[in-house]
This record gives C-alpha cells, sequence and structure tokens, in this order.
C-alpha cells in the first residue's frame, strides 16, 4: 500500500465508505461504526471531520475495510 495517503481527512474517508455502500450503524464517543450491506463492518475514529489520520491508524482502517489498490485508484486516493 502507497505512503502517499498522509493527509486523508475522516470527512474524505467518510465520503469513499458512503459511495462504496457504507452506511453509518452507531456512534460512541469519537468512535463512529459503519456497516456495508454485506455485513462488513469498520470502525473510524476522529474527533472533528477535518481531522486526519496516521499513517499507521489510516492503513489498518483500510485494510479493515477491503480495499485494494483498485480500490483506491477507483475512489480517488491515489
Amino acid at each position: 500500500m502507497r505512503d502517499n495517503l498522509r493527509g486523508i481527512t475522516a470527512r474524505r474517508l467518510i465520503h469513499a465508505l458512503q459511495a462504496d455502500g457504507f452506511k453509518l450503524k452507531r456512534t460512541s464517543g469519537s468512535h463512529h461504526l459503519y456497516q456495508h450491506t454485506d455485513g462488513l463492518r469498520v470502525v473510524i475514529a476522529y474527533h472533528h471531520p477535518g481531522d486526519t489520520f496516521p499513517i499507521g491508524a489510516l492503513k489498518g482502517m483500510i485494510a479493515a475495510i477491503g480495499w485494494t489498490e483498485n480500490d483506491l485508484e477507483r475512489l480517488g486516493f491515489v
């Protein structure tokens, strides 16, 4: 996975999740649980929509979502 993912905001990641079929299931504090129609779930932790993620946390979320390099290109991240 490429390291040029730095600087992706929570807002941008959430828009990509929603474009890919995920919906907000519930929120607990700064943890937002998104679920896909096929049952796949991912927790996105942020306080403000403009927050960026540490690269390790972002890569972990992308892996949990199951996005490939092709998906990241399709969604405009790379």
